[in-house]
């Protein structure tokens, strides 16, 4: 028998806590799920809890990976090629997508996710959304697959109004078509209104998960967003420095809670609704979470600077803003978030300090 996470200790539990809470799972049973974007960080650790919950449970479930980088697959998934449960299916959603097995459910998670990248290859942002999902969809359709969730995310609410309170799935902001940092949020908007137009008109089974920032066990080392930034700065001893005033409020999810929300929203989720998926507990402004993680590290002695840059539209950076995403209409499906901010801290660090050594 294979784990799942063999590099990490700290992801291998969490994988095998969320299986063993008892998490009504009964309809994977020798259920085909495809999994695109399955080496990013939820993608991957979907893929994982699947084998994981199949290896405890003996479900009987495949897990078929799709990946542009066969290589890149095999560091995260090292057992590939010898666990017969996990299936590669290697090429771009961009194209046409060829597979002659069956299928019964479908997380597509693919999606560029660097900040940078949305204001440096906005044209390539949008194509990915929108040809990538498209292929999907149509896939979907071929193979009457029994369920679908569509990974999106929090920005397409925008920047909400300042007196907006917690925001439900029926709530929206203003975001700006002109803004080349809009290909994201925009990409995003324009293939939720994809999905539920196939599950309209060609009776697709597709739900949408919207996704606050989520991190967790498993995060690379080198990964350039701020939380990954700010727990590198307490292993490093490095001062946290911020480029900006860090008053944008934001709640947030734990790695395997996102994955178990995921999929309880693949499985019970109504067709062509939106679901948030967030930890309500945990907002917080960036320059209160920069000093939360000095808190939390105190031996690491850093503290929190400020470098304000003339120009910030470089770093791709979201409008500053409050938003704190409401998961009451997730809950009612039995979901609950299980991890606070503060151990989402502690097993990011765990976590980082593993993979820096596995480097």
């Amino acid at each position: 028998m294979y784990i799942e996470s063999p590099d990490n200790s700290v992801l291998q539990e969490d994988l095998e806590r969320a299986v063993k809470e008892g998490f009504p799972t009964d309809k994977l049973k020798n259920a085909k799920v495809l999994v695109t974007g399955a080496t990013g960080l939820l993608g991957s650790q979907v893929v994982k809890y699947l084998l994981c919950l199949d290896r405890i449970k003996k479900l009987g479930i495949t897990v078929i990976i799709s990946v542009r980088n066969k290589e890149k697959a095999k560091k995260v998934f090292p057992y590939l090629g010898e666990n017969p449960s996990l299936v590669l299916l290697e090429g771009d959603i961009n194209d046409e997508i060829h597979y002659e097995g069956e299928v019964d459910y479908i997380v597509h998670g693919a999606s560029p996710t660097s900040s940078k990248y949305f204001v440096t290859s906005p044209v390539e942002t949008i194509r990915t959304a929108m040809d990538g999902t498209t292929n999907i969809l149509s896939f979907a359709e071929k193979k009457k697959i029994k369920g679908m969730v569509y990974l999106s995310s929090l920005e397409v609410y925008g920047t909400p109004a300042e007196e907006a309170g917690l925001i439900s799935e029926k709530d929206y902001g203003y975001i700006d078509p002109l803004s080349v940092r809009s290909s994201y949020s925009e990409g995003k908007r324009m293939v939720e209104c994809l999905c539920v137009s196939y599950a309209e008109e060609y009776g697709v089974p597709v739900k949408i998960a919207r996704l606050s920032q989520s991190f967790g066990a498993g995060v690379e080392y080198n990964d350039g967003r701020v939380f990954a930034e700010f727990a590198r700065c307490a292993i490093e001893k490095k001062n946290i420095v911020l480029h900006t005033e860090g008053k944008t409020v934001r709640s947030y999810c734990y790695t395997m809670d996102a994955v178990t929300a995921l999929v309880a929203i693949l499985l019970d989720g109504a067709i062509g609704e939106a679901y948030n998926v967030t930890n309500m507990r945990t907002a917080i402004s960036i320059y209160d979470m920069a000093g939360l993680v000095c808190n939390i590290f105190p031996d690491s002695g850093i503290s929190v600077e400020k470098d304000l840059p003339e120009d910030i539209s470089s770093f791709g950076y979201n409008p500053e803003m409050v938003i704190r995403l409401d998961s009451s209409k997730l809950e009612k499906l039995g979901w609950r978030a299980t991890v606070g901010l503060e151990e989402m801290y502690q097993r990011l660090v765990d976590s980082m300090i593993l993979s820096k050594d596995a480097v």
